[in-house]
Order: structure tokens, then C-alpha cells, then sequence
């Protein structure tokens, strides 16, 4: 993308004005024009002119006291400003001078000689405010936390400070040129997510979505998450360069997935023993003059019962959200599992055609997702297929398969409910979208679903799809979860894990 110099012409004849156009409309200027300087001041405030051709003589406010604003101004200050005086008019290039005039331009004046002289200026003001940008830039990004970098149109590197270098294992030697594109250097150490934010790469993504690099967590080390944006251009050279920055927001990600997991085993686990015991207690209160002895008894067991199974729910959250997402071997889930699991969720649920397809092949897989995090995987995907259909009625069928391509296993979760628009496809990893706003009205829940069920795959090093189905209504939900390294370590992911999902619609 060549930068187009900014030329303002302030003259207040429309006859010099046209002919100024006529003579700079092909020199590749970006122009613009005003009558006065009342309106020329206007105007370099709002166009940012790389230079400014004044005329002297004018009405309201002449070209001398433009100059001299312009010159007591910071922001503006360091514009080039030619003057257009009358040939023999000495007086007015003296008081010219003592404005802050930069070069004077007599009338009538010659066209190439104006030519050359605007064009000697301009790329003059573009070298010095490349150098001060530059500088300004280098300097403020090397005081910085954050990564920056300075890329090209077609992905090429020409600036990384210290913490861009030590992101993408770059030699921290700022003199050490960078041979490899942004997104070569990237796709070694990272995923790139969601895929369709970077399509448009180096430029602005559609709708403002996010773009990460995800550095997949292992058992030694936690993910990483680096949020890169496309903050602006920068002139460089004979070309606009994109400035780019990579923050690391491990920790958001991490408190936005622990919000996710407190909600649903909240809502998993919590809510029926509360009911159950607050319901107890109620009816006792009320009603304990008329009851006798043994009916008392009776319902303080039965508040008691309850107030145990809330006890056990209370420990089952502290677990679901200190459980790390990938946990040793010993809590990696069996693919053998999942099945009953999938049953007891759609029960709690009340989903009657939940149908699994399950390769026997691959029944003593282990994915490296602990049995928690697809524990509320699960939940969030037919929840969702029960939530997005007219009678919440759903039939869904959801295969279990090796993936081809990859040590993965494959869900391909399909349902039957309500398709879904292009805009919303395409915004549903987006963390805090509630799609199902335009379709049911308001539901309760902080939108954070499907967006942190991509996070939690992501940060394994798996993949997430989601797509409207070609044979009909619904959607189908397509994930690739890793297949977990057999470190040969004491295995005992055996022991058999009960999962209590009893919900009170």
C-alpha cells in the first residue's frame, strides 16, 4: 500500500484553485482545498496536510497569520508551508520569513518549477516524519510488556522489539534480521485461532474478532495464550506497514474458563439437593406444631439427606474448577467412558433421542481432556441442541470417531433444531456472543459457552467446528480432541468414575 502525501491548497480565487488542482491531480497527492484561512486552519487540523500551499493575501484571515498559528501550534508546527506571493512583492516574503514560511513560490508562477518544489518537500516531510514515527514507535515498544512488531502487506517482518523476539524464538539481538513471515514464525510454536479471524491477516479481521496463538498445554507446562491485534499503519519507507501487537492474556483466559466450569457445576450439581433440603426445611417451619414426633423426624432426615448431597455437590465444584484441563494420566478420560456419560447428561436433561455411534476400535483411547472438562463439553453441546430447538425436543446424533488426519478423536455432534445465520457462524467462538438472543429473547447464562468449550479444546491442541447441516435443519458441531501420549506411568484411569447429574428442571 504506496502512502499518498497530503497536499492542502489555501488560496481564495476558485480560479487558482482549479489550476493548482489541475497541475497536482496526477503527481499522486491526496488533496484537499480551502478559502480562507479561517477554514485552512479548520482543515490542517482535520486533513494533517504533509504540506501547505498559502497564498498571502486573502480576506478574514491572511496567509501570514495562518502561518504564524500553524508555527505556534505542536501538533502542527512542522509542516512544510510554501507561501504564493506576487513576483516582485519583497515586503511580503520579509514578513513571510518572520511567520515560519519554509519556501515562496512567486506569481505567475512556472508549472514545473512548482512541480519539482512540492514534490522536493514532500518526500522530504515523509522522510523526517518516517524517522520521528519510527524512533517514537521503537523507543515506546521496548519500554513495553507487550510484543510489537511491524509487518508488511505481504506478511514480512521489519521490526519485532525484545518481546516479540522471546514470543516467537527470535535471536533477542535487535540488530538480527528476521528472515521468516509473521505467520511462518507463528504456525512453529502455535495455533492460530480461530481460523477464520486470520484470513484478512495482516489486516483487520471481520467484525472485530480476536485473533490468538495458542501454545497447547502440556503436562509440563500451562497453555499460553497470545492476543494478537492489528492496531494501525505506520509509514515506512515507500510503503504503510501494519503495527502489530501480542499480549498475553493466559490469565483472562484461565479466570474465563474457571467462570464457565463454577456456572455449570453449579448448575449441574447444585441446584436439586438445594431444593430438595430448602424445600424440607420450609415445610417443617410451617408446619411443625401439626406434625408429630415421627413425621418431624422424617423430614429432618430427608433435609439432612439433602444437606449431605449439597456437602458432596460443594466439594464436586471446588473440583470441577481446581481439576486442571489437562490432568495426569490418571484423570485423562477413556473413550470407553464417554457413552454413559453422554447418557447421564442427556437424562438430567430429559433428552430422549440422543443416539451414539461409537467406533469400537478406539474404546481405549485416552483423549487428554480430563473427565471433568469433557464432563461440561458434553453438557454445553446438547444443552445447546435442546435450547436452539422450537420444542426442545432435539434428536441428536453424535459419532465418536479416529480422525483421519491427526492423533485425534473426532465428535461430530449433529442435531436437528434451528439453523443459524452466516454472521452468526462466524461469531459463535466469539467469547460473550449469545446467539440464541434473536432467537428465544434473553437466556439466562453469561455467554460464555461455546466460546470457552473452543478455548479448553484449543488450549489441548484439538480443533472446533460448527456449521449448518446440508440434509436439513440444525447444526453440527465437529471437535478433534488429542489423543493423550502413554507416558508409561501407573495407569489407573480404570477406577470407575460416577457422575451425578441429577437436575431439577
Amino acid at each position: 500500500m504506496n502512502y499518498m502525501s497530503r497536499v492542502l491548497v489555501v488560496d481564495d480565487q476558485a480560479l487558482m484553485r482549479n489550476h493548482l488542482h489541475r497541475l497536482l491531480v496526477d503527481e499522486n497527492y491526496e488533496l484537499d482545498f480551502a478559502e480562507n484561512g479561517v477554514e485552512a486552519l479548520r482543515k490542517i487540523d482535520e486533513f494533517k496536510p504533509d504540506l501547505i500551499l498559502l497564498d498571502v493575501r486573502m480576506p478574514v484571515m491572511d496567509g501570514f497569520e495562518v502561518c504564524r498559528q500553524v508555527r505556534s501550534n505542536p501538533a502542527t508546527k512542522e509542516i512544510p508551508i510554501i507561501m504564493i506571493t506576487a513576483f516582485d512583492d519583497r515586503h511580503a516574503r520579509m514578513e513571510g520569513i518572520q511567520a515560519g514560511a519554509d519556501d515562496f513560490i512567486p506569481k505567475p508562477y512556472d508549472s514545473l518549477e512548482l512541480r519539482a518544489r512540492v514534490r522536493t518537500i514532500t518526500r522530504l516531510n515523509r522522510f523526517r516524519r518516517l524517522v520521528d514515527e519510527q524512533t517514537k514507535f521503537r523507543l515506546v515498544a521496548e519500554l513495553s510488556e507487550n510484543g510489537y512488531m511491524l509487518v508488511t502487506e505481504d506478511g514480512a517482518c521489519q521490526f519485532a522489539n525484545h518481546q516479540a523476539r522471546l514470543y516467537l524464538g527470535l535471536p533477542v539481538d535487535m540488530e538480527a534480521p528476521i528472515d521468516e513471515k509473521f505467520l511462518t514464525l507463528a504456525q512453529e510454536r502455535y495455533q492460530l485461532e480461530p481460523e477464520s479471524a486470520w484470513q484478512k491477516w495482516p489486516g483487520w479481521p471481520e467484525d472485530q474478532t480476536s485473533r490468538y496463538l495458542v501454545r497447547p498445554e502440556t503436562k509440563r507446562a500451562p497453555a499460553l495464550w497470545l492476543q494478537v491485534d492489528t492496531l494501525d499503519h505506520l509509514l515506512s519507507a515507500s510503503e504503510m506497514v501494519w503495527v502489530i501487537s501480542l499480549r498475553d492474556v493466559t490469565n483472562q483466559m484461565t479466570v474465563k474458563q474457571d467462570m464457565w466450569k463454577f456456572q455449570r457445576a453449579i448448575h449441574h450439581k447444585m441446584r436439586t439437593p438445594l431444593i430438595g433440603m430448602y424445600s424440607g426445611v420450609q415445610f417443617l417451619a410451617n408446619y411443625v406444631s401439626e406434625l408429630s414426633p415421627e413425621d418431624i423426624q422424617a423430614l429432618l432426615n430427608t433435609a439432612l439427606e439433602h444437606g449431605e448431597r449439597l456437602r458432596g455437590a460443594v466439594e464436586d465444584v471446588l473440583r470441577y474448577v481446581d481439576i486442571p484441563t489437562i490432568a495426569h494420566s490418571s484423570n485423562q478420560t477413556r473413550v470407553q467412558q464417554l457413552p454413559q456419560s453422554i447418557q447421564q447428561i442427556s437424562e438430567a436433561l430429559n433428552l430422549k433421542n440422543v443416539n451414539i455411534h461409537l467406533d469400537p476400535q478406539i474404546e481405549q483411547t485416552k483423549l487428554v481432556l480430563s473427565v471433568e472438562s469433557m464432563d461440561v463439553i458434553l453438557w454445553e453441546l446438547l444443552e445447546n441442541a435442546k435450547k436452539f430447538h422450537p420444542e426442545n425436543t432435539p434428536e441428536v446424533d453424535i459419532h465418536i470417531v479416529a480422525d483421519d488426519e491427526q492423533p485425534a478423536v473426532e465428535f461430530l455432534v449433529r442435531d436437528n433444531g434451528t439453523s443459524l445465520t452466516p454472521e452468526q457462524i462466524r461469531m459463535i467462538w466469539r467469547p460473550y456472543f449469545q446467539s440464541e438472543k434473536s432467537f428465544t429473547g434473553e437466556v439466562e447464562g453469561m455467554g460464555l459457552g461455546l466460546p470457552t468449550v473452543a478455548s479448553v479444546i484449543w488450549g489441548a491442541g484439538g480443533k472446533c467446528y460448527l456449521q449448518n447441516r446440508e440434509d436439513g435443519q440444525g447444526v453440527e458441531a465437529r471437535l478433534m480432541i488429542p489423543i493423550a501420549i502413554d507416558t508409561g506411568k501407573l495407569d489407573t484411569s480404570d477406577i470407575e468414575i460416577e457422575l451425578d447429574l441429577d437436575i431439577e428442571d
